[in-house]
């Protein structure tokens, strides 16, 4: 038994699942995968999470979790990241704060964006994303005008499909795949439902890696 699946079983819940869909990342060369990747394009892993502002195990995660595998993974060229919105509430700050994100991400600035709302303590509404914005250095006029339009509204909520397509009914959510395989019954893609510690994700990118014949080291 993988540590994943010890985890979950031991909080009661349902056992992490290997699961099959095709189509779920976006194509490289995308902007909007560009804008919501870290790390190298060619990694031979990718590390999906579907996550919402407003989530406290996404917080926990933000915090105790990804710099571990940042540092490990991510910054030595093993893992790429894709971060993906999943709102749990149709409307509310966890959408208006994706929007932020996002409106910030049309002016390359994504990433800024994303880490001072995980770090905002709660504070999601327009004049904390407005204080952002000009801390990060926005045209603030077009990042108003982004977020009053709410263009990215609809991709943001397909992100939210995609993520109850894998299985995901909570947040957090990810999704760990060979970045130039679709997902097969021979090579399935792993779901991790939740926000475990460093060590789970360590063991089962440790065997992906293992598998594809990569160290970590």
């Amino acid at each position: 038994m993988t540590r994943v699946a010890a985890w979950v079983r031991r909080g009661g819940a349902a056992c992490a699942l290997f699961l099959v869909m095709a189509g779920g990342v976006l194509a490289a060369g995308s902007p909007a995968l560009d804008n919501r990747m870290r790390g190298k394009m060619d990694a031979p892993l990718t590390l999906i999470e579907y996550s919402d502002f407003t989530c406290g195990y996404c917080l926990k995660f933000f915090k105790e979790t990804w710099p571990k595998i940042q540092a490990r993974y991510v910054e030595t060229g093993k893992v790429r990241f894709l971060y993906k919105d999943y709102p749990r509430a149709d409307q509310g700050p966890g959408v208006t704060a994706a929007l932020a994100a996002r409106c910030a991400g049309d002016q390359g600035t994504y990433w800024p964006m994303h880490d001072r709302l995980f770090a905002a303590d709660g504070r999601l509404d327009v004049d904390t994303y407005s204080q952002h914005a000009k801390a990060i250095g926005l045209d603030q006029a077009q990042f108003r005008q982004c977020l009053r339009d709410a263009s990215h509204l609809k991709a943001i909520f397909q992100d939210r499909d995609e993520a109850n397509a894998w299985g995901f009914h909570g947040t957090p959510g990810f999704i760990l795949m060979r970045t130039t395989q679709q997902p097969t019954a021979k090579n399935p893609a792993l779901a991790i439902p939740g926000a475990f510690p460093f060590e789970a994700f360590e063991e089962e990118i440790e065997k992906l890696l293992a598998s594809q014949g990569e160290k970590s080291k």
